[in-house]
């Protein structure tokens, strides 16, 4: 198959970094994938996946086989008149397959509408929203691994996932490929409705509409009214986790800051909204050369034009700095940072 060297990644992350791949990949089958895994010719290098490029931030030059699966596909395998298992290739887009579902009367993925990037790569951030994780859904899935080119099948308590978290992005990262994942969905809705905003505009729909269509467009309209379209304003979607706090912890926070939102969760800590946190310590809206978080939702880092992944690092670092100063709370970052500085002989052919 086809592989590009020092291919321009400007246009394969929402933040719109300037970054190159050292080689460029994208294999439209499994075969395919594993042909140019086990090929001879890229052994040795690094090897590393990326889907839409909607949660990277990225910087200087990707090292090695940079792969973004091009697997297509949504197909019904099993369906018992009530529920039924659905396989979808890793490149498929997102909300592409969201909206086929709820289009098919197929319910429960409608709460993760309108997040981009790949179905391959949902898996590894475990991708979530209003009130539903990617791991409620998810049966198992398929990956290929990038060292020996072999087709592995993870079910779901085998990718340990956890918030934001995965065995690919924490135990594994950059080891597997992730070609397939199959989900379970319903044929009747279960509306998922544990945002309060979310049910109160549920429940000022007509009774026809208050289906799984319905909560797709309610979301749809939540989004877009609280985060930019990457397409105008480059970005990444939320760029810190929502810290987890001890309960005591969050009862000393709330004593000093009265309005501080927490959600308790099921093991005795306490969510924090990272986005209230960050709009507190004044950067709400306020930027850093091209770099800024958004005037709307404080969550979001944008690139206002010509920002590259240094100039993300040094905004990222001093907002975590300035959280952590006034309440003590540790920020993470939730999109990946990929790339190094290479010397020009790096990107000659291999031997």
């Amino acid at each position: 198959m086809k592989v590009t060297a020092d291919h321009d990644l400007t246009a394969h992350n929402t933040l719109r970094l300037p970054a190159r791949a050292q080689w460029w990949a994208q294999p439209a089958s499994v075969a395919a994938l594993q042909a140019l895994v086990q090929d001879p010719a890229w052994q040795g290098l690094p090897r590393t996946v990326i889907g839409g490029g909607s949660n990277l931030v990225l910087e200087g030059t990707l090292p090695g086989l940079v792969i973004q699966p091009q697997l297509r596909g949504i197909r019904v395998e099993q369906d018992d008149g009530s529920g039924l298992h659905v396989t979808v290739g890793a490149g498929e887009d997102w909300d592409h397959l969201v909206a086929y579902t709820v289009a098919q009367g197929w319910s429960g993925l409608e709460n993760l509408s309108l997040i981009p990037g790949t179905v391959g790569a949902a898996p590894v951030q475990n991708i979530g929203a209003y009130g539903v994780e990617l791991c409620e859904r998810l049966v198992s899935l398929e990956a290929v691994d990038l060292r020996t080119g072999t087709l592995q099948s993870f079910d779901n308590a085998a990718c340990h996932f956890g918030y934001r978290d995965s065995y690919f992005k924490r135990e594994a990262p950059g080891r597997f490929a992730i070609v397939s994942v199959r989900l379970a969905l319903r044929r009747q809705a279960e509306p998922v409705l544990h945002y309060a905003d979310l049910a109160a505009r549920f429940a000022a729909l007509p009774s026809a509409q208050q289906n799984a269509a319905g909560v797709r467009e309610l979301v749809c309209a939540l989004r877009r009214s609280k985060l930019p379209d990457p397409a105008q304003l480059p970005n990444a979607g939320s760029f810190f986790k929502n810290p987890l706090v001890s309960a005591a912890r969050f009862d000393a926070l709330q004593a000093e800051y009265p309005g501080v939102p927490g959600h308790r969760q099921a093991d005795g800590s306490v969510k924090l909204a990272a986005g209230w946190l960050i709009e507190q310590a004044g950067w709400k809206g306020r930027a850093l050369g091209a770099v800024g978080m958004h005037d709307r939702q404080a969550l979001v880092l944008v690139n206002h034009g010509g920002a590259d992944g240094a100039a993300v690092r040094r905004l990222a670092a001093q907002v975590a700095a300035d959280v952590m100063a006034r309440f003590g709370v540790g920020l993470e970052q939730e999109p990946i940072a990929l790339g190094q500085v290479l010397s020009p002989d790096a990107v000659s052919t291999p031997a």
